[in-house]
């Protein structure tokens, strides 16, 4: 009886059961994912169009983009129709693709923000070796590893997860198939999945982290030594956005997946789940685009270049 599945199908309790609230939240979070959409496909344009954005750290950064439109829509559009039909259920083995597909994406986050600190440290620190130590070849390499990895270090969890006798209630209290939220209903011992999902967290949260201020403290002590004040703004103003979107992810899915199981309550992982799964995402491109003056130029130039096609498109309608 161990390995039997008495629950066949979920019911994503959301966030709100009173139909006004629904909604507002339907709207807001429609909007929400349209702008991530929308931001994160400019982002990708802009490096795709623009030669000066050919260099490893927007080559890193078109991957992050990509990645967070992936992301968003792991869970978006489920919420959506859960807004709009709060009785929709999920099969569970639909509801475990959704946790392995969230956790592939969070991993591959993990670990390319590393990869993106690792390309500022080469860029920083041996500026001379930059176009050696990144050259294409090796950036594809890092790319490959990166979603290699983010593939692969949910596996096991996600394969014991699925083992796991559900004999009810079916009710998930949450707007996903979030792993905390799903082990709460397994009527079987689930100590060994909150080890391996402690484990991987070693690997996809603490050891990255853990490389990222390693590198900006080497970082941190490179540009001090630069005598000019406009040298050291220049070179801190290259991982301003980086380090921002690093804050802001690693923040929550610390807080999410490392503190103690008793300190967990519904309301708060909803919040804490919106906040990284939806927030984070809609402010990337924004954070990458603002703070970023090659990215901002590439922009300006394309919005020239479709005003400058519009305005010759209509001198060409007009009449003679």
């Amino acid at each position: 009886m161990r390995n039997q599945t008495f629950v066949a199908e979920f019911l994503l309790l959301g966030l709100s059961k009173g139909l006004k609230i629904r909604l507002l939240l339907f709207g807001l979070f429609s909007v929400t994912y349209a702008i991530t959409l929308v931001g994160n496909s400019i982002i990708l344009m802009l490096i795709w169009l623009d030669p000066r954005l050919h260099k490893p750290m927007y080559f890193f950064l078109s991957h992050l983009a990509f990645v967070d439109i992936c992301y968003t829509s792991s869970t978006v559009p489920q919420m959506l129709v859960n807004l709009q039909n709060p009785r929709q259920t999920i099969a569970l083995a639909g509801c475990v693709v959704q946790m392995y597909v969230f956790l592939v994406l969070a991993t591959t986050e993990c670990i390319l923000l590393a990869v993106m600190a690792y390309d500022r440290y080469v860029a920083i620190c041996h500026p001379l070796h930059y176009t050696f130590l990144m050259n294409k070849r090796v950036c594809m390499k890092l790319a490959v590893a990166t979603w290699m990895s983010g593939l692969l270090l949910p596996v096991a969890h996600t394969v014991l997860t699925w083992r796991l006798p559900f004999c009810g209630p079916n009710l998930i209290d949450h707007f996903f198939c979030e792993m905390p939220a799903l082990l709460k209903l397994a009527c079987a011992d689930t100590k060994i999945v909150e080890k391996v999902t402690s484990v991987g967290c070693i690997f996809t949260l603490l050891i990255p982290i853990s490389f990222i201020l390693m590198t900006y403290i080497r970082i941190l002590v490179s540009v001090l030594k630069i005598q000019s004040a406009q040298g050291q703004h220049k070179a801190f103003s290259t991982c301003v956005s980086h380090v921002s979107v690093v804050v802001l992810f690693y923040g929550s899915a610390i807080f999410m997946y490392m503190r103690p199981e008793s300190s967990h309550s519904p309301s708060q992982d909803k919040m804490v789940s919106l906040f990284y799964s939806i927030v984070i995402p809609l402010f990337n491109p924004i954070i990458y685009s603002l703070k970023n003056r090659d990215v901002k130029e590439a922009l300006i130039k394309i919005l020239q270049r479709c005003r400058r096609f519009c305005l010759s498109s209509g001198k060409h309608e007009m009449p003679n």
